[in-house]
């Protein structure tokens, strides 16, 4: 009867646990939303999503060269931490030796606990230096460093630890049996890591990428030191952007004795908030699409 009872509230409190875990997500959006609705009352949700117009002393706010801004940095980060995390997930897992692979454990946990503000101040004495003064040039291009391609390069650098962590445990799940099947069959090494370990762990791989991008997305310090805070919309990777986070950051506290920007503010971290939902929402898509197939 003791253990019964004791069984009962265990399961209970799992319960509780669980209901606030999946509550707190509702309660800041909701919250969030709330306190945007004195905006959306002057504005449309057009106008605020698709103006490039911001000027907050005349009630316009037009939140489009933020979210370019973050889009475009985070594509950056991806495309410059994407393809190394894989091949260097690759090589500790099927090639290191065991001590190397020792070694490294611990380099990745310290690279995922350094402050974003290291990240932020290296990235302006070596990233904004050399973006403006050797990677610019090259293209017959004038920058000052501080751009949306420096707060990539910063970006891709601390989203590697959490994405290479999760690569190499998902590649530690293959049984070696499965790879030897393919050696015996007559594969080279590559093919079998090829055809068996990236196939077999590729909802894994999926599951690390939208990690990466939903972090690189909400990066908030480190970003907004190198990326020159600029309201613009521009394509090139060497001129100033401004990320949303960025604008919360810079702005809270400071500029909420203009009227309706505290409530501006609080539409921008709804938006950032919807947008890192959406991009977890489409890798839980394609991993049960992949499990499917």
């Amino acid at each position: 009867m003791k253990f019964r009872v004791l069984q009962n509230i265990s399961n209970s409190w799992m319960i509780v646990s669980l209901c606030i875990i999946l509550l707190i997500p509702f309660i800041i959006g909701v919250v969030l939303y709330s306190k945007s609705i004195p905006v959306f009352e002057i504005t449309s949700i057009d106008q605020l999503l698709f103006s490039s117009t911001w000027k907050p002393t005349q009630g316009l706010f037009g939140f489009l060269p933020f979210i370019l801004s973050s889009l475009y940095v985070t594509l950056i980060s991806f495309v410059l931490s994407a393809p190394l995390c894989v091949l260097a997930a690759i090589y500790l897992t099927q090639f290191a030796s065991k001590r190397l692979v020792l070694i490294m454990y611990p380099v990745i946990d310290i690279l995922a606990g350094i402050p974003s503000v290291i990240y932020g101040m290296w990235g302006i004495l070596i990233v904004v230096p050399f973006v403006g003064e050797t990677l610019a040039p090259l293209f017959n291009l004038n920058s000052s460093g501080y751009s949306i391609l420096s707060g990539g390069i910063v970006l891709a650098v601390m989203c590697i630890p959490y994405v290479l962590n999760m690569l190499m445990e998902s590649f530690k799940t293959v049984p070696m049996g499965l790879v030897e099947a393919s050696l015996s069959l007559g594969a080279s090494k590559w093919e079998s890591i090829k055809h068996a370990v990236l196939k077999k762990c590729r909802t894994g791989i999926i599951s690390a990428f939208g990690l990466g991008l939903a972090k690189a997305f909400g990066e908030t310090l480190a970003v907004m030191m190198v990326v020159g805070n600029v309201v613009q919309i521009s394509g090139n990777p060497f001129d100033a952007g401004y990320p949303l986070p960025a604008l919360i950051a810079n702005n809270y506290g400071e500029m909420l004795s203009i009227p309706l920007y505290d409530s501006a503010l609080m539409l921008a971290s709804f938006i950032l908030l919807v947008v890192v939902l959406l991009i977890n929402l489409f890798f839980r898509y394609l991993i049960c699409k992949t499990q499917r197939k």
